[in-house]
């Protein structure tokens, strides 16, 4: 088995590269050879099997076919710009997060059809894609279910929404077997801040953790949906293995999760680690930041994701300790 997995280089990328290197297998099939691209050259691992890296613009129409040439078998699409970022610089939102994966679909449809016309074997590769809870937009209910509609009111989610339609339509044609998972937002990332609009999430528990200071720009009442980059990972390996035909017609799934406020992180880190971790957090509201997160969903219902196999942690303790677990573990 071949694996591209575009977008290596970021923390969920390097996590799931990882877990392939050490599991050597996905699912029941041993893995050949493995594809990391990024706009920035992913690090070399070692590995019982062939590990090629590169670096991609995702942007760019004339790579999609180089990233496919080899035909992986499966494709991870982790590449996007995040909330933030994608929010100020609408041309590059649109040309990395909605034209990089158009372009990828497109690449696979044109291979397909080589296949048909010519003798090589036939071409539809399971494809991972991460979208994103950003889809769905104010108001909401207590909790969204699956039947809740996808009416974004930000231009990654706007993004991201129009490639689970693409995805979708694409797979339906028989031009790929897609599935798209909508992870919550991943905490506690490790490393540095990034410009994602949901970046403090994670640094209010990770620089205190690590005695430092980390600034609060949100209320504490402000409610959201939460997993660990572990249970990224998994989510991301399940969809890559699960049959497509349980999945359905409608493709993309929403993530389990651990739906918690601001205050209740910032409890949950004192049961874990104290009074002088919490004493780290410095109060200092961001209208931008607040304005984005107003317009983000607060607590799921994915008994769709759940009825297929996936899981998450169930409360905002554990995930501070595989944080932790993880980060010792590095």
């Amino acid at each position: 088995m071949r694996i591209l997995i575009i977008g290596a280089a970021g923390m969920v990328g390097r996590k799931l590269t990882a877990r392939l290197v050490r599991d050597a297998t996905l699912g029941s099939h041993p893995i050949d050879a493995l594809d990391l691209v990024d706009v920035v050259e992913p690090a070399r691992v070692d590995a019982p099997f062939m590990i090629e890296t590169g670096t991609i613009d995702v942007a760019d129409p004339a790579a999609a076919p180089r990233l496919i040439a080899k035909r992986p078998d499966v494709i991870f699409q982790l590449a996007a710009i995040v909330s933030g970022e994608a929010e100020k610089d609408f041309d590059k939102g649109y040309a990395i997060n909605m034209d990089g994966l158009r372009f990828l679909l497109d690449a696979i449809r044109t291979e397909g059809a080589s296949s048909v016309e010519g003798a090589l074997r036939p071409y539809r590769p399971r494809l991972v894609f991460t979208s994103s809870i950003a889809v769905f937009g104010a108001p909401f209910p207590a909790t969204i279910d699956d039947e809740f509609l996808s009416a974004p009111m930000t231009s990654y989610g706007t993004q991201k929404a129009i490639c689970e339609l693409l995805l979708a339509d694409y797979t339906r044609k028989g031009f790929v077997d897609g599935i798209g998972i909508r992870l919550p937002t991943i905490s506690v990332r490790p490393g540095k801040p990034n410009a994602a609009a949901s970046g403090f999430f994670s640094n209010i528990i990770r620089e205190p953790l690590a005695g430092q200071e980390a600034v609060l720009p949100v209320g504490e009442d402000v409610r959201h949906w939460h997993a660990s980059p572990r249970s990224a990972v998994g989510f991301l390996l399940h969809a890559a293995t699960i049959d497509g035909g349980r999945v359905g017609q409608r493709r993309t799934l929403s993530m389990p999760g651990v739906s918690v406020t601001v205050g209740e992180q910032i409890e949950a880190m004192r049961r874990v680690a104290g009074e002088s971790a919490v004493a780290l957090i410095r109060r200092q509201p961001d209208p931008f930041i607040e304005a984005i997160v107003a317009n983000w969903p607060q607590s799921f219902e994915p008994s769709r994701a759940e009825a297929l196999g996936f899981t998450a942690e169930r409360d905002f303790d554990s995930i501070i300790r595989v944080h932790l677990e993880d980060k010792l573990g590095q």
